[in-house]
Order: C-alpha cells, then structure tokens, then sequence
C-alpha cells in the first residue's frame, strides 16, 4: 500500500512535469516530497496550480493505553465493580474517543461463567461478564490485543466467547493463534494490527523472523501498521528496557528491545508494549514510535496499583499518512482502588517516562517536556 501510494505520487509528478514542459511554464510553489500527491491538479492559464494535497496536510493519530481488566466474577463477585463499571472510565472517556484510532490490552475473558482450567495456588484468573465489554464501545476503543497470559484462564471457551463479543461491537482483534493479525479501515486510511506475547496460544514473541514476516505481509495492505507485544519482566524492579532476553519466573518473557526494532525494520509504524505492569520508557527508532511498557491502565480490584503500579500513560502519537512520527502527547493517569481511572495533577507518569527513556538511553533524539508533549530534536 505505502509502496503503492509513492508510486502514484511519482507519475502524478512526471504527468505535472510533461504537462508544463509542454505549456511553456512550471509554476510550483513548493518542491513535492515522496510522501506527497497532488489529489487534483487545475490548469489555470499557463499556470499548473495544486489544489489538494492530502497526504502531506493529514495527521493520523493513535491512542494506546496498557492492561485493560475491568472486574472479575470469578473467583467471587466481589471483584464486580457497580454500575456495571460504567463509572471506571468517566473521567477519561473523552482523551480516549479524541483519536483515529484508540488501543489496549485486554487482560483476561470476556465470559459469564464457566471453570477455569488454571491449576495453581498462587496465580490469578479473570472473567469479565460480557455487559462489561459496553464501557470499552463507550470509550472508543477499535483494536485491542488479546496476546497475553490472561486470554488462556477459561480454555477455548473463554477464548471464543471473548473474540466473539468484541467482534460483535465492532472491536478489532489480534493475538491468538488463529487470529494473528486483522486489517482494519477507519476514515479512509487502512490499518494493520498484529499482537504477540511468550504465552501459550498467542503469537510468539520470541519468535521474531515470524514477526518480521507478519509485519511485512501487514505493511504490504496497510497504511498504518500497528504492532503490541506483551514481554518483559513484572513490577517495580523491572522498570528498564534491558536490550536482552528477560526472564520471569523461569519464563522467557522476550528480549522487547529487539523486537520492537525488528518489526519497525520489516515496516511497522507504532510499537506498543505491555506486560510488566508498570510504565517503562519511550523511543524513537527510524522516525517510528515506541512505547515499551504503558502499565496498568484499568485494572478493576485484584492488581496490584500501590507505587508506580498505579500510575500510567494515555499516549496519544501523531504520525503522518505514511507512519511517520511527528510527535506524541502523554496524559498521566492514576488508578483509585475499587474506583478506577482518574487524571494525575501530580503528572506523575509524566516525569517516570523522562526519567526512564534517559536513563535507557533513548532521550538523544527526542525531548519529553513537563506537559507530557514528546517531541524530536
């Protein structure tokens, strides 16, 4: 698709040249860029003028947030939040439908009832009733990834049900084995979304030449190619980007550095990370975006939200038609526990991003001022 666009735009610019070699006259204004079309061109006398130059005026944007588990009814009821937690997300409903494209990680099923098939003491199971899945419709949420080690806690039926509900709102979905990627189109751009994670069932994070081979087979249809990874080791002690394999629990939980940069090699545009429920930092790697952990975002009850587990980003990343990056806005959030999502006056997410991408060595091209506005240098 990108391939087929600079295309266009090449013989759109030759029929221009042909065109005003043969009137005599060469009128433009400014010189056209491989990322530009001229949608309507007018002759006007002997002057050639551009009328409509979309693709170098639009901006695409595209909202990501982290973990997303909005109550469970197992193992008890108590862990339901009320009003069918249509209070979770009030506060923040509106940053979140304000973009193209809105994102999240789905942490668990999406299933009324129904055994788990988890056999351990000390591990956690999430059942979201399906009526919980409306607060994600009313918060504007397109894609989501279930590539992670929650989808598994109820089987095949838990997966099923859970792909079947969001499809029936209208909620695009990646991340399973049989659903490894989907092309999406909104407002005339086309999108491609892949997700992976080290877990049983998902796509393979650790498998990064069958990433590369997704994402490549994605960019060739889409416009904007759109990749989540769940990787990475867990908590307050795992707030870095290592740049090597990350193991938790004895699991090989991926090495995200490298993989971030290995699908944005095979053409990805936006990379965005979840997994260690914490915020880890932020890159710009060959003008595409990274995100390489946004934390807890809404997670109802049983997380852990004391410290830095509690705070976290709404990233809003703006990037031109091509997948450019052009620059990002951070807005800090907190959890309230049993309450839900609320914005940080303290902009505390805000501050452990900077901190974090200098401290991992990705501040050398990019500024991350005290509004939350990521610029490049």
């Amino acid at each position: 698709m990108k391939l087929l666009k600079k295309i266009l735009a090449l013989i759109t610019l030759l029929s221009v040249l042909v065109i005003s070699i043969t009137l005599g006259r060469f009128s433009l204004s400014t010189p056209m860029s491989d990322k530009e079309i001229f949608a309507v061109v007018e002759i006007m006398g002997n002057t050639i003028l551009p009328i409509a130059n979309a693709q170098s005026s639009e901006t695409v944007s595209i909202i990501g947030v982290g973990d997303i588990m909005l109550g469970t009814n197992y193992p008890s009821t108590k862990y339901l939040p009320p009003n069918k937690g249509k209070n979770l997300l009030t506060e923040v409903n509106a940053i979140l439908k304000n973009a193209d494209v809105t994102f999240g990680n789905l942490e668990g099923t999406i299933l009324n009832k129904g055994a788990t098939i988890k056999n351990c003491k000390n591990c956690y199971s999430f059942r979201m009733p399906e009526y919980l899945a409306n607060n994600l419709v009313t918060a504007g949420f397109d894609v989501m990834s279930i590539a992670n080690n929650h989808i598994r806690d109820f089987g095949n039926t838990g997966i099923n049900n859970t792909i079947r509900v969001l499809r029936e709102k209208e909620i695009n979905i990646a991340g399973v084995l049989n659903h490894p990627s989907v092309t999406f189109t909104k407002n005339g751009v086309t999108y491609g979304f892949a997700a992976f994670a080290p877990n049983r069932g998902t796509v393979k994070i650790t498998n990064i030449s069958n990433a590369k081979k997704i994402t490549r087979q994605l960019a060739k249809t889409s416009d904007i190619v759109i990749i989540s990874f769940h990787g990475g080791a867990e908590g307050s002690k795992h707030q870095h980007v290592p740049k090597k394999i990350e193991r938790y629990y004895g699991e090989n939980r991926g090495n995200v550095h490298q993989f971030a940069h290995a699908v944005i090699d095979a053409g990805a545009d936006i990379v965005f990370g979840h997994g260690p429920h914490v915020t880890r930092a932020v890159e710009v790697y060959k003008n595409r975006f990274i995100a390489y952990s946004l934390g807890n975002f809404c997670t109802y009850g049983r997380f852990n939200l004391r410290g830095v587990n509690g705070v976290a980003p709404i990233i809003k990343v703006n990037v031109d038609t091509q997948g450019g990056f052009l620059n990002a806005q951070i807005t800090p959030i907190k959890q309230i526990k049993w309450k839900g999502v609320v914005r940080d006056s303290q902009k505390k997410a805000i501050s452990l991003i900077r901190k974090l991408t200098k401290a991992d060595g990705f501040l050398h091209n990019i500024s991350i001022d005290n509004n939350g506005l990521i610029s490049k240098l």
